[in-house]
Formats: structure tokens, C-alpha cells, sequence
């Protein structure tokens, strides 16, 4: 069974994000743990929480992807901007240890010019700080595309990261495929390549989740502009393949493609009819 959602809101409640899930034909979804562009978190509903689970089990869902806030960065030199980071990321692990979702996302982080070597140890010393190594939560660093002075933009600076994280057991990984496009993984001619590049480099049991979308850049621009499927330079060709490669296609597969439900639900049809 392939497991695709996109990204909704939780501004109605896990109930609602759920129902609006089957409604477009996905049998998981992604959100956001707090405002992505602030700080708060909403208050956790413990009936609104029982009610997902009845809606997960009844529709067979996946596991569930969180998301962390934009405003949280890592990397950053920045006291009390990585003190906002290191609250933030404990108060996700804590909440979602109540929600029934086993992956939390969140991008590595700038480090704003004090170089690769700083920022990559800057998020390790969070990590460090926060794991316990009791959590029933996969902590996923995300590719990006190396746009600026973002850390992850290739595979050796995330294994960088795990290395140095005393419970590397709940480090993974989840590949964006526009970004890994613009960093310049060619998944369009060459995915075996990519994927014995990640194995080589990470390990393929750390993949847990894959952000499936488009791009409106060109290979190698470095820049993050997400588009629909079929409609940027990946080309629906490419996404079909990698849905249906073997070493991917049993991950969940999460939309953040530029749409709208209706545009979501379109795009899962395609998916799930091309799915081999």
C-alpha cells in the first residue's frame, strides 16, 4: 500500500487535519508543531488526539510527519536564537510523545557566515542537549538545497551532524526531492546514482520519509522554490520513478507542492494510478 499525504493545517484540530487527509485520498498527513513563522504551539486537545487515532486505525494511515518551525535555527551563533531552537525542539519531542506521530522534521539550520564545521557543531550540541535517547520519536534532518549558508545541502554534512550526536539511533533522514534536485543530486538521470550515494553516505535505513515535489529551478541552482508535479524541471516521469523505486517506494511520501486541497487530491490520484 503506498502512503501519501500533503501538508495540512492543525488550526481545526488533528480530527479535522485527518478527515481532510481521506477526503483528498491520503492515508497520512504533515504539520506544522507550532506557527511555522513564530514561536506558539497550540494547546494539545487529549479527545481531539483520540479521535485521530480512531480516524488513523479505521483509513489504515502511516505514521504521521511533524514539522518544526521556520524560525527555528540550530546552527545559529545567536544565543537566544538557538535557545528558542532548543525549546522549541524539546517542547515538539514532549508534545509528540502524547500525539501518535513518529517523525519530526526540521531543517538543519543556517550558520549565517560562521562557517559548515561551526553550524554542523552548533546543531549537534543541541541535540545532545535534548535527546534522551528514550524518545519513540525518528528525529529527521532534512536535505536542502544549499541556498545561502544552510547546513545540509549534500549528504556528508548531514552524516557530519549524526556522527556527532551521542544517540545517533534517533537520527534520520527525509529527502526533498526539489531540494536535493537544486543541490545537485540528479534524480532525474541518474536516481540509482543518488540512492547508492545516500547509502553510501548515511545508510538507507536512516531514510524515513521523502517531501515529493516538483521544482520551478533548474539542476544545480541551489535555490528552494517547490512546484506541482509534472509541471516543473523533475517532470512527472522522474516522480513516477522514484514512487515506484524499490528502495523508496514503501516510505511515506509527503506533498508540499504550491496547491490548494483540491490540487493535493488531484496529485495523489495521479500518484497512487501510477504506482506500480
Amino acid at each position: 500500500m503506498m502512503i501519501v499525504g500533503s501538508h495540512l493545517s492543525i488550526s481545526k484540530g488533528f480530527e479535522y487535519a485527518a478527515k481532510e487527509a481521506v477526503k483528498i485520498g491520503g492515508n497520512t498527513f504533515q504539520f506544522f508543531t507550532r506557527n511555522p513563522r513564530g514561536g506558539k504551539a497550540k494547546k494539545l486537545d487529549l479527545e481531539d488526539i483520540k479521535k485521530l487515532q480512531k480516524i488513523m486505525k479505521k483509513n489504515k494511515f502511516g505514521q504521521l510527519l511533524a514539522h518544526a518551525p521556520y524560525t527555528m535555527n540550530p546552527a545559529s551563533y545567536k544565543e537566544k536564537v538557538w535557545e528558542f531552537a532548543k525549546m522549541a525542539f524539546k517542547d515538539d519531542l514532549d508534545r509528540l510523545e502524547i500525539i501518535p506521530c513518529d517523525l519530526y522534521n526540521f531543517h538543519p539550520g543556517n550558520h549565517t557566515g560562521k562557517g559548515v564545521e561551526y553550524g554542523i557543531n552548533r546543531i549537534a550540541e543541541l541535540l545532545n542537549d535534548v535527546l534522551t535517547g528514550k524518545e519513540s520519536t525518528w528525529i529527521l534532518l532534512e536535505t536542502m538545497s544549499g541556498k545561502g549558508t544552510e547546513i545540509g545541502r549534500n549528504f556528508e554534512e548531514l552524516k557530519s551532524i549524526i556522527d556527532k550526536v551521542n544517540y545517533s539511533d534517533k537520527i534520520g533522514v527525509c529527502i526533498d526531492t526539489c531540494h536535493i534536485y537544486s543541490a545537485g543530486y540528479d534524480i532525474v538521470n541518474n536516481l540509482d546514482g543518488v540512492i547508492q550515494e545516500f547509502d553510501d553516505s548515511i545508510g538507507l535505513d536512516r531514510l524515513k520519509a521523502i517531501h515529493l515535489n516538483d521544482s520551478k529551478m533548474d539542476f544545480d541552482s541551489n535555490k528552494d522554490r517547490h512546484e506541482k508535479l509534472g509541471e516543473g524541471t523533475l517532470g512527472m516521469e522522474a516522480i513516477i520513478n522514484i514512487i515506484n523505486h524499490p528502495k523508496l517506494k514503501d516510505l511515506p511520501f509527503f506533498l508540499e507542492t504550491p496547491n490548494e486541497l483540491e490540487g493535493y487530491k488531484k496529485e495523489i490520484e495521479i500518484l497512487i494510478r501510477n504506482r506500480e
